[in-house]
């Protein structure tokens, strides 16, 4: 038997790959707007990679043009700072001590030379959700307490809020 010609064969292998890409068709249909929303991120994250790349190069080849400050003119260190002889660093109107409301390293060593509350002795190390998990076995007292110490020390606004309505719920009971 004599083979077809080549193009009735290749018609007839593309109608059996249309079949079998027909019958496939649901369940690609499914994962369509997956494909099409992974395909647009990726070129989306192709796109920045290259105008990153473009500025690095940009920036590469006008440095020689506008050569970098080794230091701004706006930064200053403790070394740039005159000494002041009498050491008096905080003007004549501070008598009773330095005001470390606006240092956050005075305020820092503050919180870390206090004694943690009692009630919960790692309380200065808890995180929001480890604070949560153990209000419910304190009392009225032991939260006064932790209120006051955060209140004191890291006034962190979550911490006194959650505390403040978990004192407020006890005390309603």
């Amino acid at each position: 038997m004599k083979p077809l010609p080549l193009p009735v064969r290749l018609a007839a292998g593309l109608a059996v790959t249309a079949v079998e890409q027909a019958r496939k068709l649901p369940q690609q249909l499914a994962g369509l707007p997956v494909t099409v929303v992974s395909e647009a991120l990726q070129l989306s994250m192709r796109v920045q990679q290259t105008v990153t790349e473009l500025a690095i190069k940009g920036d590469d080849a006008l440095s020689v043009l506008r050569p970098v400050d080794d230091e701004p003119e706006w930064a200053t260190f403790d070394e740039d700072e005159p000494d002041d002889p009498a050491g008096d660093l905080h003007g004549p109107d501070d008598l009773d001590g330095p005001d470390d409301d606006g240092d956050p390293w005075a305020q820092e060593e503050r919180a870390l030379a206090a004694e943690p509350p009692a009630a919960l002795p790692d309380y200065d190390a808890l995180t929001l959700p480890q604070l949560r998990a153990k209000l419910r076995s304190l009392t009225a007292e032991e939260l006064e307490q932790l209120l006051a110490h955060e209140r004191t020390h890291a006034a962190r606004p979550e911490f006194t809020g959650m505390l403040t309505r978990r004192l407020a719920n006890l005390k309603d009971r």
